[in-house]
């Protein structure tokens, strides 16, 4: 007689994760994008997810991976005489990255997105029509057959319109995720222009790419994934409505359910007062001194007085009408007449920067304006200031609020998108509600006044701050349960047209 023997329970197989993108931290960043580029990957990595990256061949992407190689020579494409797909290694992280290097579509001065000069690429269709292409291809498992992904996490316009491929050419290829960042930036372009893609010609219709006739890469994610989700709760609500919906609200809203809202969180190893090398003395919520410390740093860095007493406020931002930032400048006479000491660091819009850059000579002593962006800046400006402003006109997530709170700098925020998600008025930050300079500059007098009448309430509202869960982990949890919806909902009903 044999005893029977246990049965060995094997750990399910990792769910096999690729995420499309322009842009990824540190090798190519304009904005938060490339933040959860760098961060999201690693924490579903943590999570026990197999996870690899797609990247367009862009100068910084090729001079800073390490070990590349050949996975398939794709020939011509989209204009590019050669384009072949890469696999590398991040560098810090170590995450597998596919490229499509195709030097004459990528290898270029300037920016992912723009020239030198500030104009759009013209061939952008091609740029990333091609990125979308090969993604499209990689779940499909037409390139590398020695790894498939079962879930394509694509993220914004950029990388969109690989789910009209799959829709097109591959109906059961990998279940997809489209992630919206920002609605307002689409990717539109001619609509002439879409015998370029390689589409079927039913998809340029206005039930598929078409936009008042125009093409939009956008559309192609919003009606062709999946699921689709945003970086918060509150965003995925509002690009529903008239009001935020930039024209796709009535798309938005057809997909019902489909869309939800993940809120970002950011990477504590890179924002944390404790480690962080950036700056002049560390901190902690246990021990704060260091933080005055750096705010005295800020203060002589930027030539302000070496006020003790006064509310320094700091903005770290892209400078757009997106942002809010008209508000700061039509208040600021007011707030440094009240005491209150401005740095600004960021670039953008040229009348934005001009206008910054002449509050600087009219406020000498009372505002700093860095006109462009450095990265360790940023991080001595957020754990220096003693507060920081982001009074968009409309905020998908934002991050720089989370470093904020991060770093006990109380945020000064509108009550939009991602910013009413993460900002508790009176208890983590000051909010207010309409889009004028008044409304923002009583918010940011009224921090002033709990700083300055009631410093143990002002230090109990940085703790509260310091003390928030931001990291990525609970983002990644449930974008593997959007990943599990996605594979079902491909399973049982492929997107097509």
């Amino acid at each position: 007689m044999t005893t029977a023997q246990p049965v060995a329970h094997l750990p399910a197989p990792a769910l096999r994760v690729l995420h499309a993108a322009a842009e990824v931290y540190p090798l190519v960043k304009t904005g938060g994008l490339a933040d959860v580029m760098a961060a999201l990957p690693m924490a579903l990595t943590e999570a026990g997810a197999d996870v690899r990256l797609l990247l367009p061949g862009l100068p910084a992407v090729l001079e800073s991976v390490l070990h590349a190689r050949t996975v398939a020579d794709l020939g011509a494409a989209f204009g590019a005489l050669h384009v072949r797909l890469l696999i590398a290694t991040m560098p810090g992280s170590g995450l597998p990255v596919y490229i499509v290097d195709a030097p004459r579509l990528y290898r270029r001065e300037g920016g992912p997105y723009q020239a030198p000069d500030g104009a759009e690429w013209p061939d952008n269709l091609q740029r990333f029509g091609l990125l979308g292409w090969v993604a499209a291809q990689l779940a499909a498992g037409e390139i590398d057959t020695t790894w498939t992904p079962q879930v394509l996490h694509v993220h914004d316009w950029h990388a969109a319109l690989a789910c009209a491929y799959i829709a097109d050419h591959w109906p059961t290829a990998a279940g997809t995720v489209f992630t919206v960042h920002n609605l307002a930036y689409q990717g539109l372009f001619p609509h002439d222009d879409w015998a370029l893609l390689g589409l079927s010609a039913r998809f340029m219709a206005p039930a598929a790419l078409e936009f008042h006739g125009q093409l939009s890469f956008m559309k192609a994610g919003l009606k062709f994934a999946d699921r689709i989700s945003t970086v918060s709760p509150s965003y995925a609500r509002e690009i529903a409505t008239h009001e935020f919906g930039c024209g796709l609200d009535g798309v938005i809203r057809g997909r019902g359910s489909d869309v939800s809202g993940i809120l970002n969180g950011i990477d504590d190893t890179l924002w944390n007062p404790a480690t962080d090398p950036a700056l002049a003395a560390s901190f902690d919520p246990v021990h704060m001194a260091g933080k005055l410390a750096c705010r005295r740093a800020i203060q002589a860095d930027a030539g302000l007085r070496a006020d003790d007493n006064s509310l320094l406020l700091c903005i770290v931002s892209r400078l757009t009408a997106q942002k809010g930032l008209d508000l700061v400048l039509a208040s600021l006479p007011r707030l440094v007449e009240s005491g209150v000491q401005v740095v600004v660091q960021g670039e953008g819009d040229s009348l934005l920067q001009e206008a910054f850059s002449a509050a600087q000579r009219s406020f000498p002593g009372r505002l700093r304006a860095y006109i462009g962006y450095d990265e360790a800046r940023a991080h001595q400006l957020i754990a220096g200031a003693d507060a920081i402003a982001v009074p968009s006109r409309f905020e998908p997530c934002g991050l720089t609020q989370l470093y904020g709170l991060r770093y006990g700098t109380v945020p000064v925020v509108r009550r939009v998108g991602g910013l009413a998600d993460t900002v508790s008025d009176g208890v983590t930050g000051f909010v207010f509600d309409a889009a004028t300079a008044l409304a923002f500059e009583g918010a940011v007098l009224r921090a002033m006044r709990l700083k300055r009448d009631a410093p143990q309430q002002w230090l109990e509202m940085q703790l509260r701050g310091m003390s928030q869960p931001l990291s990525w982990q609970h983002a990644a949890r449930a974008y593997l349960a959007l990943y599990r919806q996605a594979i079902q909902s491909r399973q049982s009903r492929p997107r097509r047209l």
